[in-house]
């Protein structure tokens, strides 16, 4: 049970209807007791004596109890569908809240399809077995304790004889349960597998037409299938040898009941009615038994959505606000950025090297800084680390002085705006992606934005315009339109720092340039950084870092480091390959300067 006393805060504070779902199964259990005992008082007081005066009376009383039974029944159902669905109301909200909480770190490994098995199905299964399961579970100990108390009322001597076979029924039981739990833990992954499958297949559907790769998704989704087939066959197994095995044990009692009562009834010390008391009664106590096995099942069943919900609620959250974080100002950031020999790995990729080694930047407000290197060399998780998407391993990155660490997380990351190369939208319309980060934005200020990041035109060319609804992440617009809409989302905050992760890959040259000129006049006085492949993209930065393998290997401005041998000319000189002429005219104008500072 340490699954459910770890899941205890979501439902204990609504013990009451938890209490009067049981107690409701519980009255309304005792209650269908009583007519084996009206059914004995028919046959021994009234029938074989012939006097029917009383039957009347008898089946009037019946209905009454019929009447009370329907009413706790009625207590149960509404009692546990309540405790049920508040139970999940809050494991949603919990499970999704601390999904927010969670790190890049977590979601680098992380598979979409295994957690939103996790948010339905998981939460679905604890749902029925606290609302309803628990009840039925407990009504199964219920029923043995009040039938057995009232079939000792009727007869001890046949009662004790009958009650032999309940603790093999409850060895049998619990070897059941101790099979089925590791059954449905592998029935549990396998839905989680198959449901990242069909996720992946759907969300690259592009990718796999485009690459004519259906055969081999439908082979991986089909060995997906034939697991989640086989653990259910497993968990088959496992029903076909203890169900049948319960059953027989739970009929033999009948058949004792039934040799051992007739024979007494012969002999005349049990009168037919007290037979036919205990046997009712007895029906009603090997009934639950039967269904003992499924209510293990559910019971098993809900333990493996628990474990699996815990692991989520429970994961470490690697990233969170310092005691007594402090909250900027907008007013008084200046944003004055320093990295001061900041070192970082990943955690989960640790056979791989450093993504940064010693890396040392000093950014004064204002200042428009490019970043160029290969796959890999660290550009992103540089910004990353300045955005706290993780934590420096060595060294500390200051914003005006004060280690990131130390600010409130949503405080940091309002004054930063961050557009990535692969732009993500909403399936909403592209006014509310452009407002997304500034929710009460007016509309003159989101067609300012849209303006700004080059947008505007091709928005109003579309049927609906701003209220164009585009498909799922962005599907329906090409990728130079989801990045300037991206743009444009990350402009209309008018951050303080803005970071630009080769979002400007998938435009031509000439809506790059006058995207840059945008942002130079919107983003001046505030700090820019722009990471990209293309030189062109860095040409009017104050100061250019070039990466490799996590280390600066070269810094200047453009005209600088295309004089100096290295990787930052090497790049240049291969994008330009193709225009001599303008390679040729950047190679005079060098010329000409060595030349001026040779004769001064």
């Amino acid at each position: 049970m340490d699954v459910f006393r770890a899941l205890k805060r979501f439902f204990w504070q609504d013990k009451r209807f938890l209490l009067g779902s049981v107690i409701g199964l519980a009255i309304a259990t005792a209650l269908g007791l009583v007519y084996p005992l009206l059914l004995k008082t028919l046959i021994d007081d009234m029938i074989i004596p012939g006097k029917y005066g009383g039957v009347t009376g008898l089946a009037f009383g019946a209905v009454g109890i019929i009447v009370v039974k329907a009413c706790f029944q009625y207590v149960h159902g509404f009692s546990g569908s309540r405790v049920g669905n508040r139970l999940a109301y809050r494991l949603r909200n919990s499970s999704y809240e601390k999904l927010q909480q969670l790190s890049f770190t977590y979601y680098d490994s992380a598979r979409t399809g295994d957690l939103m098995s996790r948010l339905t199905a998981d939460i679905e299964g604890i749902r029925n077995f606290i609302g309803f399961g628990l009840a039925q579970l407990l009504n199964t100990f219920f029923l043995l304790l009040f039938g057995f108390a009232m079939m000792f009322f009727v007869d001890w001597k046949l009662t004790l004889m009958v009650m032999v076979t309940v603790p093999v029924i409850g060895f049998i039981a619990i070897r059941f349960e101790q099979n089925i739990h590791p059954v449905f833990r592998s029935i549990r992954a396998a839905v989680s597998r198959l449901t990242v499958s069909v996720q992946e297949n759907i969300t690259g559907v592009r990718t796999v037409k485009s690459f004519a790769r259906e055969p081999f998704e439908l082979k991986k989704f089909a060995k997906g299938n034939e697991d989640y087939r086989d653990n259910h066959l497993g968990l088959a197994r496992v029903w076909a040898k203890y169900f049948p095995l319960i059953e027989f044990i739970a009929n033999l009692s009948v058949a004792i009941l039934l040799l051992a009562g007739g024979w007494r009834v012969i002999q005349g010390s049990l009168t037919l009615g007290e037979l036919v008391a205990l046997n009712g009664m007895l029906g009603m106590v090997v009934a639950p038994l039967w269904g003992l096995g499924f209510q293990i099942n559910n019971y098993t069943q809900s333990k493996a959505s628990g474990e699996r919900l815990l692991e989520l609620l429970n994961q470490h959250v690697s990233i969170k606000n310092a005691d007594h974080a402090l909250v900027l100002e907008e007013e008084a950031i200046k944003g004055h950025i320093r990295y001061d020999d900041v070192s970082f790995r990943y955690a989960n990729r640790n056979n791989q090297p450093s993504a940064l080694i010693g890396f040392q930047l000093d950014v004064p407000p204002g200042s428009v800084v490019g970043m160029l290197g290969g796959t890999g060399s660290g550009k992103t998780s540089a910004v990353s680390l300045l955005l706290r998407a993780y934590d420096v391993g060595e060294g500390a990155i200051t914003i005006d002085g004060v280690d990131v660490r130390h600010i409130e997380l949503e405080s940091l990351r309002r004054h930063i705006a961050i557009v990535f190369q692969e732009s993500f939208l909403f399936s909403t319309t592209i006014k509310e992606n452009i407002s997304y980060g500034i929710p009460d934005a007016s509309m003159e200020e989101i067609e300012e934005a849209a303006r700004l990041a080059q947008a505007d035109g091709f928005i109003r060319e579309l049927p609906l315009g701003y209220e164009t609804i585009v498909g799922e992440r962005g599907m329906g617009l090409s990728g130079g339109q989801k990045q300037r809409i991206a743009i444009a989302r990350a402009l209309l905050r008018k951050p303080k720092v803005l970071i630009l992760d080769d979002a400007t890959s998938a435009l031509d040259m000439e809506t790059e340039h006058l995207i840059q000129q945008s942002i130079r006049q919107v983003m001046t006085g505030r700090t820019v950084f722009v990471i990209a492949h293309r030189i062109s993209s860095l040409r009017h930065a104050d100061e250019v870092i070039v990466l490799d393998r996590g280390r600066i290997v070269q810094r200047g401005v453009h005209d600088k480091l295309i004089r100096q041998p290295g990787l930052y000319r090497e790049t240049y000189r291969i994008q330009y390959a193709d225009r001599p002429e303008e390679l040729g005219a950047e190679q005079d104008a060098q010329a000409s300067g060595m030349e001026r500072r040779v004769t001064g």
